[in-house]
Order: C-alpha cells, then structure tokens, then sequence
C-alpha cells in the first residue's frame, strides 16, 4: 500500500513523501496513528497543492527577511552605558538593550534571539552584530557604545 506521510516517520521518510509500505502497518500503526493518508488522487493532489503552497510561502518569507536585511544593512544604532577609566564599561550590553534599541531608533521589530553575539559587547566604540533573519539571510546591524 503507498502512503502519503504526513509527518516525519522514523525508518520509514519525511513528512510529505509517498513510501510504499506493507498493508498491515498502514492499517494498524500508520493511519490510525494518523501519520500518513492512503496515496490516492485526491491526497496525491493536494499534496501537491500543499507543497505549492509551502513554497510560495517560503519565497514571501525569503523576500521580507532580504527587505529587511537592506534596512539594517544602511542602519546604525546608538546603545549608552555607563563607563569608567579606559573605556571600560560597568557590565555589558546584550541582545536585549540591541533588540529595544533597534526597536526604538529604526521602529523594527526584530527578536533578539536572531542576533548573534559571540559574547555580550563589554567596550564602547562600533561594533557588527550579524542577525540571522533567515536560514539564507544574515544582515549586520552597526552598534554603536557610547558612555551615558
């Protein structure tokens, strides 16, 4: 019997693929588990208009995620902290005063989980924050430290 899967099935393949299996384990484990769907026209074909689906949606999603990688790409914000002797700073600044900064200066609304930070920023002057907007798009941000 072939199966249209429609999660990923350990062993057997990934969700969306057609995998032809034995009867019985359709009947007993796969369908009733509701992990995959008889592989008929109408399943074959909507299948195929989910996966149209699926990728119109991921070329939107690629298209906002390079827009806004151009806007923080021209962009620089402004971050202040408290300093002392050398350029020393008292503690660090985090994804988080990055994140209300950007959302403060630029009005965009970015989670500070996509940004990348090695280590927390601990100096003041310039300094590159890559965000990953996208599994293929990463922008850096400028940021600037400067003592308050």
């Amino acid at each position: 019997m072939e199966i249209v899967l429609l999660q990923d099935v350990k062993s057997l393949g990934k969700k969306g693929q057609v995998v032809k299996v034995n009867d019985g384990y359709a009947r007993n484990y796969i369908l009733p588990k509701k992990l995959g769907v008889e592989a008929n026209a109408k399943n074959l074909n909507d299948l195929k208009l989910q996966k149209a689906n699926d990728a119109k949606v991921a070329a939107e999603q690629l298209a906002a995620a390079r827009e806004l990688a151009a806007k923080l790409q021209e962009a620089s914000v402004t971050v202040s902290i408290k300093a002392g002797e050398g350029g020393r700073t008292f503690g660090s600044v985090s994804t988080k005063e990055i994140g209300k900064a950007v959302s403060d200066q630029l009005k965009l609304d970015i989670d500070k989980k996509k940004m990348v930070l090695e280590e927390p920023i601990k100096s003041l002057g310039t300094h590159e924050v890559p965000v990953k907007l996208h599994k293929d798009v990463t922008a850096i941000l400028r940021v600037k430290v400067v003592e308050a």
